[in-house]
């Protein structure tokens, strides 16, 4: 008898368990009777079904990323272009989403991968290079969200956003345009390196005219110190001797002997009897 209680108690709480389920607010649930849609308007909580009878499938309605694959596309003037892009969605109707994509979410993303890539290849086809790289790359991305949105809608799906990440030319592509840049960097460098030593040539040519200019000034004004100076030490030389010629003529010959023999490795061969030793015989400078 407590076995029977105890089975009965068993099969009641299984078949208890299988009548209930939950459905969170990250959920969409749709019941099923027979393997036919009954019902798919469930608010979060806890609700009831039929065990064996009826089923639930339950799908996350956040939004979604999917990472779509890089791809070429043409621009108007017939350039490759290599898109990198993601694409966010969210499940908007669950029972049309059920029925039209069979409750898959891979086959989704591959259908919405499918329609936002034929939008930018339509987007991409009617711009120019400048216009898809950086003019009007958001109003690329506004156009391919309405484009989208509405060929999705019949799937209940609604497209959040496209956003384009990268934007760069093909391998092949980009190895030219890089040794074209490289190219044209190293011309404005040399004109630049051109312009540069021309500027230090000039600025050095004129340092060195002022530094002419500058001596020349110098050695004028030099000159005509020492002039005046010469003509002022004549001046008293010519008053001095005027004063005391016998003292002047003295003092010149004791200046011209210290002059001459500064040093004792100097040597001068003259004759004994010249003037110029005068003064070393005599006081009064007489022979």
């Amino acid at each position: 008898m407590k076995i029977l209680i105890a089975i009965t108690i068993i099969v009641l709480g299984i078949v208890g368990s299988a009548s209930l389920f939950t459905v969170s607010e990250t959920e969409n649930a749709i019941l099923f009777k027979w393997g036919k849609i009954e019902r798919a308007d469930y608010d979060p909580g806890l609700h009831f079904k039929l065990p064996f009878v009826n089923n639930v499938r339950k799908f996350d309605k956040r939004i979604q990323t999917f990472d779509a694959k890089p791809e070429d596309y043409l621009t108007e003037e017939k350039k490759i272009v290599v898109v990198d892009s993601f694409i966010q969605w969210r499940i908007e109707d669950v029972k049309t989403f059920y029925v039209s994509m069979r409750g898959d979410m891979d086959i989704a993303q591959e259908r919405i991968g499918t329609i936002v890539k034929e939008g930018l290849r339509n987007e991409f086809g009617r711009r120019n290079m400048f216009e898809v790289i950086s003019g009007e790359r958001h109003i690329i991305m506004d156009d391919i969200n309405k484009s989208a949105n509405k060929s999705v809608k019949p799937f209940g799906i609604r497209i959040v956003d496209v956003r384009i990440k990268r934007i760069e030319f093909p391998p092949k592509v980009s190895d030219k345009i890089f040794r074209r840049m490289e190219t044209e960097r190293t011309r404005i460098a040399k004109e630049l390196r051109a312009q540069g030593n021309e500027s230090a040539d000039r600025i050095t040519a004129d340092a060195d005219r002022q530094v002419t200019i500058l001596k020349a000034d110098a050695f004028k004004k030099a000159e005509k110190i020492r002039g005046e100076g010469d003509a002022k030490a004549s001046e008293i030389y010519a008053k001095a001797y005027g004063q005391n010629k016998e003292f002047f003529t003295f003092y010149r010959s004791l200046n011209a002997y210290r002059n001459t023999f500064s040093s004792t490795s100097d040597i001068m061969v003259v004759e004994p009897d010249s003037d110029f030793f005068d003064y070393f015989k005599n006081i009064q400078g007489k022979q």
